[in-house]
């Protein structure tokens, strides 16, 4: 081999997380059982000269070639001491750079052929002043860092020429590997000057915000120990003076309270002068408990917590369908009210009223809108809620005052965007102690809502993000104003086919298994669930229908358990042991033409229903008489039909003096219950002129509509309840107001294919299609 080479030869040794610069002394550790050979080869064989150069990574624990960096330093092997674990500890000193130039194949250790590398000296006068300067920043470096300066850098004190400042001063930075790596390649000594000043000046600005954010929390805990010394001392002075230990405790922890609380500025003020109010007041002070109780009504209710909602309209959808049958006009109409708030993120909520006859599915409609969304629930009942405080609450000057309904609600939800439901807003009344619906103007309303007072809380409360759902039987009894403020959704009565699916799908499985049965144990079938629906309800909704089947539920358990049966069908011949005998009988049309009845419809709050009318002409003075407790409106109606007929006597051929002559006999059986409206005008005059004319009205139709004194038809409302009333009766023709045409696309599909409906706009299209020509 070439001399030339052979002295270039050298033994590699690769530091992990280390790097040895040039005129830099250190003791090492080494481990590695081929470190340990490359150190003993170098000692025997290459005068005590070894290459150290840095591994890439530190948890390579077998570096190769590829792992190690190509530059390194040049050392000399200074002492070695053999340490009892078997490793070896050398001093070494730092030479000069080299670089690599191939690798030897040596099995026992790395063995290298390398080239020194020449430093560039640098710029005269000007490198040597930025190594003046670099000296004098480091030295600022170790004295704010607070590093104690090391014995192996006194050396760097008497450091005059640039090339040694930048070794040393680099040899003894802080910085990552990658870095020291850089700067032991960099020949230039005036570049590496320069980058080490911009290492310190770094450093440097480091220090200063750390010193800055040091002193910051360095006065937050001098403020929050004096704070609690204070406290301390104030709870030890009047331990001994025997003076309310128990309640300084309280107040300390209200204290903590307040500065954990999330809430507006002005309401942590609020609470502030409330606890500085308690900490002035005698601890026998009656006052004290209401602050006590004012206090932590503040500290429970939610001020800012907000719960996070996943709007998903499928889901939402997949929801509502699961929960209820039908009711596909509210389902929409919630279903849009959620994509809007989705596109938009923040909306004044809409007052959402779903007004319905009961048991179809106002309050459990809100809670599946609640469940879809994420929200939390909050329900009320407003139904017989008389006294304003109820709404605002009582102001604290009142033994026993509390907040209203409202504010207690959001305490309970704990969160300020609940859905909160209003049930029965439409039974809310009003007497000396003020009026509950005015009171209800205040949070129903998007634009006022945001600042809610309630007389107890005494502070702006933000209802904004609250979403309001209410309920009621009938728009009717809703104060105008309130009305005003809310969006009514219509729930109507549900069909015989809608029932017989709801009974199937979620009632009957939901009372087997509160009941302890299954489908095989008991079986109902179709035919019995609709003469359930038909002959032992009259309801609109579902809820007596749900109580029906709960009654076979349990006699069935009976049974079971006594050891009868164990499997029992419900049938249409089997029912009546079960529920007993019918109980209704749903107005069925008449088997034969009559003369002076004619079948009007009638709304109910529970539905619809047929209505029979019945005339009778009886020897008299002309006096009308009506019977059948009959209100106002429904008084004037007669009275309205009767002046038209007498108008056109000779039309109809009437005799002239009827009136004179007769008494008119107006009737309406079921008279214990009271009727009223105005759309039985045209049931009722047909029945008038039947009874004059002797000419039959027709059983298959049904009528209704308002009658004026010229025989217009005026329009009606609850068409859908009307209609699916006739349709139970059997009824196949029904005579309806033309201006009600629009409605009837709320009618179901089933029922219209079933039935024959006449627009009228005048009493002869009617006495046309009822009457027997």
């Amino acid at each position: 081999m070439n001399n030339n080479l052979e002295e270039k030869r050298i033994a590699l040794l690769p530091l992990r997380g280390l790097l040895i610069f040039p005129r830099m002394s250190i003791h090492l550790d080494v481990g590695r059982d081929k470190s340990i050979r490359a150190v003993d080869y170098s000692i025997l064989e290459r005068g005590s000269l070894i290459f150290l150069a840095a591994q890439k990574e530190f948890n390579v624990e077998e570096p190769t070639e590829d792992d190690i960096f190509t530059i390194g330093t040049v050392a000399k092997i200074k002492q070695n001491l053999n340490l009892p674990n078997g490793r070896i500890r050398i001093m070494i000193e730092g030479l000069y750079r080299a670089r690599v130039v191939e690798y030897i194949d040596n099995p026992n250790h790395f063995e290298v052929i390398y080239e020194p590398l020449a430093e560039h000296p640098g710029l005269g006068i000007e490198t040597v002043a930025l190594g003046r300067m670099v000296l004098r920043m480091f030295n600022t470096y170790l004295t704010n860092a607070n590093v104690p300066v090391p014995e192996a850098a006194t050396a760097l004190l008497s450091a005059e020429e640039p090339d040694e400042i930048s070794d040393l001063v680099a040899s003894f930075l802080q910085i990552k590997l990658a870095e020291r790596q850089e700067l032991l390649e960099i020949l230039s000594v005036h570049e590496r000057l320069e980058r080490l000043y911009s290492h310190l000046t770094e450093e440097a600005e480091i220090y200063e915000v750390e010193k800055v954010i040091s002193e910051r929390v360095k006065r937050q805990m001098d403020k929050t120990q004096k704070d609690y010394y204070l406290r301390e001392q104030i709870k030890a002075i009047h331990k001994e003076l025997g003076e309310r230990d128990a309640m300084f405790s309280d107040i300390m922890q209200m204290q903590e309270r307040l500065d954990e609380l999330a809430a507006p500025p002005e309401v942590k003020e609020k609470i502030a002068k409330e606890i500085a109010r308690l900490e002035r007041m005698p601890g026998s002070a009656a006052e004290s408990v209401v602050i006590y109780n004012y206090l932590d009504w503040l500290f429970n209710l939610p001020w800012l917590t907000e719960t996070a909602e996943e709007i998903d309209i499928e889901r939402a959808e997949r929801t509502l369908d699961a929960d209820h049958y039908g009711l596909e006009k509210a389902k929409e109409r919630v279903l849009e009210y959620l994509s809007v708030q989705k596109l938009v993120g923040k909306l004044k909520g809409p007052i959402l009223c779903l007004v319905g006859p009961p048991g179809v599915g106002k309050t459990s409609l809100a809670k599946s809108v609640a469940h879809s969304i994420g929200r939390k629930l909050v329900r009320i009942s407003l139904g017989g809620v008389r006294d304003e405080s109820e709404i605002r609450g009582h102001r604290r000057t009142y033994v026993g005052a509390m907040p209203g309904r409202i504010i207690q609600g959001m305490k309970n939800a704990g969160t300020i965007n609940p859905v909160f439901v209003l049930d029965e807003i439409d039974k809310i009344n009003s007497d000396f102690r003020g009026d509950p619906a005015s009171a209800l103007l205040e949070v129903l309303d998007p634009e006022q809502n945001n600042s809610f007072s309630d007389h107890y809380v005494e502070l702006p409360y933000d209802l904004s993000k609250v979403m309001f759902i209410t309920t009621a039987n009938s728009v009717h009894t809703i104060p105008k104003p309130l009305l005003d403020r809310m969006e009514i959704i219509e729930l109507s009565g549900y069909t015989e086919l809608e029932k017989l699916q709801i009974a199937k799908n979620f009632l009957l499985p939901k009372n087997l298994e509160a009941h302890g049965l299954n489908k095989s144990r008991l079986k109902i079938s179709d035919e019995a669930l609709r003469r359930i629906i038909s002959e032992y309800t009259r309801e609109a909704g579902v809820r007596n229908l749900e109580r029906e089947l709960a009654k076979i539920c349990r006699k069935a358990a009976k049974i079971i358990v006594s050891g009868g049966q164990k499997n029992i069908s419900v049938g249409e011949k089997n029912l009546e042991k079960f529920l007993g005998k019918p109980r209704y009988r749903y107005g069925l049309m008449e088997k034969e033409n009559q003369v002076g009845a004619a079948t009007g419809l009638a709304w109910t709050a529970v539905g619809g229903d047929t209505l029979t009318v019945e005339a009778g002409i009886v020897p008299g003075k002309g006096k009308l008489i009506l019977t059948g407790q009959l209100g106002d409106v429904m008084k004037e109606s007669a009275t309205a039909a009767f002046s038209y007929i007498r108008g056109r006597v000779r039309e109809f051929a009437i005799d002239p003096d009827f009136a004179e002559k007769n008494d008119i006999h107006i009737h309406v059986p079921e008279g214990a219950i009271p009727k009223d409206g105005p759309s039985a005008g045209i049931t009722i005059a047909i029945a008038l002129i039947s009874a004059l004319t002797g000419r039959p009205v027709l059983r298959t139709v049904g009528m209704t509509g308002e009658i004026t004194l010229r025989g217009r038809v005026l329009p009606i409302g609850g068409l859908r309840e009307k209609v699916l009333a006739a349709h139970r009766a059997g009824l196949t023709t029904i005579i309806l107001p033309k201006e009600n045409q629009k409605d009837l696309e709320e009618i179901p599909a089933e029922v219209k294919e079933t039935m024959n409906f006449v627009l009228v706009e005048d009493l002869d299209q009617v006495i046309a299609k009822a009457m027997v020509k």
